[in-house]
């Protein structure tokens, strides 16, 4: 399982994003720093072989039971209002199958204010694909570590 990061630009130099926080922990985590006007040729290229889905709230979301199809794993890392826009300003997403975790998990993200409620900040979302696919071992790692970064320590 791959996952892939589709950060917004602003995203890179925030101490609260925990976006790097999963590329330090997670070595081979690729980013991908997103533009609206050239998209990634390479991520393109990714989607197109069909084995790619896109961790996103949606009203056509799948449920989380179903990964095992997909080797790719796209989480758009940046506040929730950038994730919206990079998703409808990026068509090449709009077809990929959306993976929603199960509703009622709460956040314990507490670095920034006007979250979305229900919604799962990059790292979150990493750990629950992790333990989803089995990946305790990553899962347990990743969690370790988030937890160390929301309480500052």
């Amino acid at each position: 399982m791959q996952l892939i990061l589709l950060t917004h630009s602003r995203e890179i130099q925030k101490t609260s994003n925990t976006g790097q926080l999963i590329s330090r922990v997670m070595p081979d985590v690729k980013t991908i720093i997103w533009q609206r006007t050239e998209p990634d040729q390479a991520l393109l290229k990714l989607i197109a072989e069909g084995e790619t889905a896109l961790v996103f709230q949606q009203e056509n979301s799948i449920s989380s039971n179903n990964i095992s199809q997909y080797k790719h794993f796209i989480l758009i890392d940046s506040t929730w209002q950038e994730a919206r826009k990079i998703y409808n300003r990026s068509p090449y997403l709009h077809d990929l199958p959306c993976i929603q975790f199960p509703t009622g998990k709460q956040s314990r993200y507490n670095l920034r204010r006007n979250q979305l409620d229900g919604g799962l900040c990059t790292a979150e979302c990493a750990i629950e694909l992790f333990n989803i696919a089995g990946l305790n071992e990553q899962a347990e790692l990743l969690e370790k570590e988030f937890s160390r970064f929301i309480s500052n320590d």
